[in-house]
């Protein structure tokens, strides 16, 4: 079953096409991966996505409902979470915090608080660091509580953007258990450059070139397309 799609999804800037005629469906449960060469529009196709900004034509559903007008915000309630627009943390609150005023917009009461919080933590490996002041925080560090804010929401849909930058190796790979470890209860749109976590976290990707859907397939099917290889793959 289809959670998010897009239909005919177009932006205009200033007499530029920044996204033209997108179709995209991401079906429930699914692992998608948004890769592209830089001004590609992937950051314009996702705003638009979460509210950002408002098409120019075309509509986006979500769980079979038109959501193309609905601010941001509302989006988030529906169950979308994502780590850009979450928020860049709040550098004088704690890790603790910053989590759990994340939460409270899904769980109520202090206990319960505590508990989500702590869970999302544990997930993204940084509940030993509960206490420290958030902007204390390596930015790869602020990257992961940032996804941690995400998860707390309990998110039918999570919309994570370049979260591996400014991460370690080892913590990649932790990433990349993470997000295997998310398929069974949430559906994830990963926009990344790091085609190793792409590879091996994706089930299909969805490559975009000058606004376009230039090839989406499987991790297999897309390293092998000529023309993802000489867009972006540099294989080409």
């Amino acid at each position: 079953m289809t959670l998010l799609s897009t239909r005919a999804m177009t932006k205009n800037f200033a007499g530029l096409t920044a996204v033209n005629a997108v179709d995209f469906d991401l079906p429930k449960g699914e692992i998608r991966a948004l890769i592209g060469p830089n001004g590609a529009g992937k950051t314009t196709f996702v705003s638009l996505l979460c509210g950002r900004i408002e098409p120019t034509s075309g509509t986006v559903e979500f769980d079979g409902a038109d959501i193309s007008h609905l601010p941001a915000h509302k989006r988030i309630n529906l169950g979308m979470a994502y780590t850009f627009q979450i928020t860049s943390v709040f550098a004088r609150l704690s890790v603790f915090e910053n989590v759990a005023l994340a939460a409270r917009k899904r769980v109520h009461g202090t206990a319960q608080v505590a508990q989500a919080v702590h869970a999302a933590l544990d997930q993204v490996d940084l509940n030993d660091r509960a206490e420290q002041i958030a902007g204390d925080l390596s930015y790869g560090h602020q990257r992961l509580l940032e996804i941690a804010m995400g998860l707390v929401q309990r998110p039918r849909l999570l919309i994570l953007d370049e979260p591996t930058q400014g991460l370690t190796d080892s913590e990649i790979d932790a990433f990349k258990a993470l997000v295997r470890g998310l398929k069974d209860t949430t559906t994830i749109l990963l926009i990344e450059h790091n085609m190793s976590v792409v590879m091996e976290t994706a089930d299909r990707i969805t490559v975009l070139n000058f606004g376009e859907i230039l090839a989406e397939g499987t991790p297999t099917e897309i390293h092998a397309d000529a023309r993802v290889q000489a867009a972006y793959l540099g294989t080409g």
